[in-house]
């Protein structure tokens, strides 16, 4: 409103955040900053406002973007040593709503690589620092969007979630971490993961800053054939609700899980009298499949990624042996082996051996089994409630290193998290609590598909309760 009413310029606005970022630059939430380039925008902006030309929705907003979204004629690279070089030849559908709105993109953000980690530990570019407490880890896999609004370096960023990606690294950096309903945002232009789990997401201040970006970015895209056809609400316009009374579900089985922080539990618990004092109808749904969820989730995923990883190969792009080899193969070898990190390489061979000819039926075709009985439960309960809340993460920001030689204990951690990817639904990330270790720690909030406009309400009103208190 500022940049609108003459109070501040975007140049100014560019100014401050270029200040900032290289002020944090240790935090290494940042790959590439795009200086000279968001400051010439900036002065296109100013002048259009002067010349009283209509503004965009997004007019001199700044925004930074994860290493996964392409921005055309800027370097991507998924964090990786793969896409060593690769400059993006096209805009993303979101990056080019941003723009169209007047959004400024200052920069792109540090990732786990591929969008495959829950700690951004394993970018091909060092680790990214938490800006509350540097010796532990902001979340991932899109932990450096995440720290580049938790540290003031730009108004809002993108992320992707696949089974957390935004709203665990959200409630690590105590920030809001909005993922939209699969094919709520248009998938072009973002580098695949599991492409029926992939969605761009949503990290910000406030619940109206989110619902204003989601309202540009959001909608139907001749590029995306999986993109939901339902009309995108006015958002922004609609988040008063007139004091509505919402009908509210718990699955208890996910406050009583054994890997669940105490004080977490006590927290939430306790944030649910709140909700029935506030006139909400809280109740506790019977939810048995918890210990099935992680499973699935990780064998349909790699088995995803495996072949959507195939397409990286150093022949077209990219990283290429430099080796004499003598047949295909052994350059493929050579290429993938040097060019993909430990993570990337792990989850590559779990989701091959999942698909291979003697495990198929076994493992994934299971797991989808599992997967449409999740989905049949789930629109079962959105029949009666209009929206599930739970724990974002079993714990608060664990310390680097902490979980680094064990991937299992890792994977386990998305237990609360991975359930709104399976099933396709909106799920939000709400910061409203702090930690006697000093850390803040979110609830997650989730709701039916294409039902992100009772999500966003409904958040706001939890937010309110928190400021009041």
């Amino acid at each position: 409103m500022h940049l609108l009413n003459g109070q501040t310029s975007c140049v100014e606005a560019v100014s401050f955040y270029l200040q900032q970022i290289e002020k944090y630059s240790h935090l290494n939430c940042f790959l590439e900053i795009y200086k000279e380039e968001a400051l010439h925008r900036a002065k296109e902006l100013d002048e259009a406002n002067r010349q009283g030309k209509v503004a965009g929705k997004l007019h001199g907003v700044v925004i930074a973007l994860k290493d996964v979204i392409s921005y055309k004629a800027h370097k991507l690279s998924a964090a990786s040593k793969i896409l060593e070089g690769f400059t993006s030849i096209y805009n993303a559908t979101a990056v080019e709503r941003l723009l169209e709105e007047g959004a400024i993109i200052i920069g792109r953000n540090n990732c786990d690589e591929f969008a495959m980690g829950s700690s951004n530990e394993n970018s091909a570019f060092g680790n990214v620092l938490n800006a509350k407490d540097n010796s532990r880890v902001p979340g991932g896999s899109s932990g450096g969007s995440a720290v580049a609004v938790q540290a003031g370096l730009c108004m809002v960023s993108l992320g992707s979630d696949t089974g957390g990606s935004v709203r665990q690294p959200a409630d690590f950096c105590g920030i809001i971490g909005l993922k939209p309903g699969y094919g709520r945002i248009s998938r072009y232009g973002l580098i695949a993961y599991a492409s029926s789990f992939d969605q761009i997401g949503i990290f910000a201040n406030n619940i109206e800053d989110a619902a204003l970006t989601l309202e540009i970015i959001a909608g139907e895209d001749a590029y995306d054939s999986t993109v939901s056809q339902t009309q995108v609400p006015a958002y922004t316009s609609l988040l008063e609700d007139n004091d509505r009374k919402y009908r509210i579900a718990y699955f208890p089985e996910t406050l009583i899980h054994q890997g669940l922080d105490a004080e977490i539990a006590e927290g939430i618990h306790s944030f649910i009298n709140e909700l029935k004092q506030a006139g909400h109808t809280v109740e506790p749904v019977k939810f048995d499949l918890l210990d099935y969820i992680v499973p699935a989730y990780y064998i349909l995923t790699t088995a995803e990624a495996s072949s959507n990883l195939s397409r990286f190969d150093g022949v077209k792009y990219g990283y290429a042996a430099h080796t004499d080899v003598s047949d295909l193969t052994g350059f493929y070898k050579q290429s993938r082996s040097a060019g993909f990190g430990k993570e990337v390489k792990r989850r590559i061979m779990l989701g091959t051996f999942v698909l291979s000819a003697g495990y198929y039926d076994a493992y994934f075709t299971k797991a989808q089994q599992v997967r449409k009985i999740l989905f049949d439960k789930t629109a079962a309960i959105f029949k009666d409630y209009d929206a599930i809340i739970a724990p974002t993460v079993p714990a608060t920001a664990f310390r680097f290193g902490d979980k680094s030689d064990d991937p299992i204990e890792m994977f386990l951690a998305d237990i609360y998290t991975v359930f709104a990817n399976l099933v396709g639904i909106p799920g939000i990330s709400l910061p409203l609590f702090s930690h006697t270790s000093g850390m803040p720690f979110g609830i997650q909030v989730m709701a039916a598909k294409d039902n992100e406009l009772d999500l966003l309400r409904l958040s706001k009103r939890m937010m309110q309760m928190r400021e009041k208190k």
